[in-house]
């Protein structure tokens, strides 16, 4: 694991260190490291996101599209 180094005003490492003791974090590293997954989804969701957007409409969903998705998760879950 590479080690970064970070420079913060007192407030924020006091926000830093609330939320550690608060949320039950070991350490700060490990709340600053969760911080950054969150942020890495955020974006990958985002990306999706915009993806499904500048794509074409897909087929309209009506119930018979429900109706075989019901019965396609039934049949995984049998088998």
């Amino acid at each position: 694991m590479t080690t970064m180094n970070i420079s913060l005003p007192d407030t924020l490492k006091s926000f830093v260190d609330e939320q550690v003791t608060q949320r039950g974090y070991g350490t700060s590293s490990e709340y600053v490291r969760e911080l950054i997954r969150k942020d890495q989804d955020r974006t990958r969701l985002r990306g999706l996101l915009l993806l499904g957007a500048e794509s074409a409409p897909g087929k309209p969903v009506d119930e018979a599209y429900f109706g075989g998705l019901r019965d396609r998760i039934r049949r995984r879950a049998r088998g």
